[in-house]
């Protein structure tokens, strides 16, 4: 039997077995060479242990006799929408005891601080057999959900063999995803399969899921979690957000989630503004990997700059911000005055447009929003969102909105209403893990 053919969806039953057997290997390797990894550190070292399955706390020693509900939230923006899915299931008449797991450092550092303290916030296993028979030993859940597309081969087949019901919450899935999932149709299928349902965001991300072979009756388009963050008193946060950025009467340009030669088409729009009226650049780059990269591109610009974690009171704070934190862009948005949304001036596919419109804000993004299509073409059809085609185009609508203050007012009152419209999906998700829980708990 062939394990690969050139047609897409035909692979081999081989390919599982391949997949495990070097998982097992990778898993042996890492429990020889741990010691070594630990003692030399770095991001590959933190959590390890975990990562291969060993938790020193987990929940199911017989300290509760609630049902347990294992989260698994890969990153930072994945955390995000499980702290508003951990909050309200908290607030269920049967509370359940939750777990959240992460795959990255960020992820797992932003969980375990914004977490409730009762909540344990893990590295997830490896997608590799030992790993993951471990955590399900150590975690024994009642149920899994897994947020996005979190789609680990190993681990999915390890729940599905123990009967665990799993759900994927707040799924989306690019058209660039499906077309490389259709090279591997019929394991994709076996994979979406097993989950008792899938809720997505669009109906288009529904429509990519059912090309891999999920049943439509499993179906649910429920809207962004990510939504239904709360934008009460966005003044007092707007305010609260320019204090902790030292801005008074300057308007703040804000870039969000930036990625690799992003701030070097952005400077020229910065430059051009603080030729009209006092300016702070806000930078946040996407990965925090970047930011020596990106000190060193403000350097050799001649730009002077802090970092957010070392801005102190009452000490004079240079024209360029850097944000060098995680968890505290969906807040600051609020303190901005023209938003740039980033991943799309260059092909990244962009970023969540609705986090920074919530705060009544509109928000500017480039040509490259195949992943957030959907949110962005909302927030255009609203009048609270402008697509630009290059840095050129966006300095000069920027330049129009400073000229116009009226207008402006106006997108940001659009903006901030379309935001609203689109909460609920919380709600609706939170209802669709009562109702997996209440039919697995009839079946046993």
């Amino acid at each position: 039997m062939e394990l690969w053919t050139t047609e897409p969806g035909k692979e081999g039953p081989l390919l599982y077995l391949l997949y495990s057997t070097l998982g097992r290997g990778v898993y042996l390797s890492l429990q020889l060479f741990r010691p070594l990894l630990e003692r030399i550190g770095g991001r590959y070292a933190y959590g390890l242990a975990e990562r291969l399955g060993r938790y020193a706390c987990c929940p199911s020693d017989g300290s509760t006799h609630r049902q347990i509900i294992w989260i698994h939230a890969s990153s930072v923006g994945e955390v995000q929408a499980a702290l508003l899915l951990a909050d309200a299931l908290q607030r269920t008449e049967n509370e359940p005891q939750l777990v959240c797991t992460s795959a990255t450092e960020q992820g797992n550092k932003l969980a375990k601080s914004r977490m409730p303290a009762r909540v344990p916030c893990l590295m997830a296993p490896l997608d590799v057999p030992q790993a993951v028979q471990r955590a399900l030993r150590a975690l024994r859940p009642d149920l899994y959900i897994c947020l996005e597309t979190e789609l680990w081969p190993a681990l999915l087949t390890a729940l599905r063999q123990a009967k665990v019901p799993m759900l994927l919450l707040n799924g989306r899935m690019s058209q660039r995803s499906l077309r490389r999932y259709l090279w591997i149709r019929s394991s994709m299928t076996s994979l979406v399969s097993g989950f008792a349902a899938v809720a997505v965001i669009s109906e288009a991300d529904g429509r990519r899921y059912t090309a891999l072979g999920l049943p439509e009756s499993r179906l649910r388009v429920c809207g962004n979690m990510k939504y239904d963050m709360q934008a009460e008193n966005p003044q007092q946060v707007r305010l609260h957000s320019r204090r902790l950025l030292g801005v008074t009467g300057e308007k703040v340009f804000l870039c969000g989630s930036t990625h690799q030669g992003e701030e070097e088409l952005l400077l020229p729009v910065f430059l051009q503004l603080g030729q009209r009226c006092d300016t702070v650049w806000v930078l946040a780059p996407r990965h925090l990997e970047r930011l020596p990269a990106l000190e060193a591109f403000l350097h050799r610009s001649g730009m002077p700059f802090a970092y957010f974690s070392r801005l102190a009171n009452g000490k004079q704070r240079p024209s360029v911000v850097v944000i060098d934190t995680m968890g505290d862009l969906a807040d600051l948005y609020a303190g901005g005055d023209y938003i740039f949304c980033g991943g799309s001036l260059v092909d990244r596919g962009g970023h969540n447009v609705m986090e920074a419109a919530r705060w009544g804000r509109p928000v500017y993004f480039g040509p490259y929003m195949k992943d957030f299509r959907d949110a962005a073409e909302l927030l255009i059809a609203a009048g609270g969102g402008f697509q630009v085609s290059d840095a050129d185009h966006l300095a000069d609508l920027l330049l129009a909105h400073l000229d116009a203050p009226d207008h402006y007012a106006a997108t940001c009152a659009r903006a901030a209403d379309i935001a609203g419209r689109q909460r609920g999906a919380v709600r609706k998700q939170v209802a669709l893990v009562h109702e997996v829980l209440e039919a697995s708990t009839d079946k046993s």
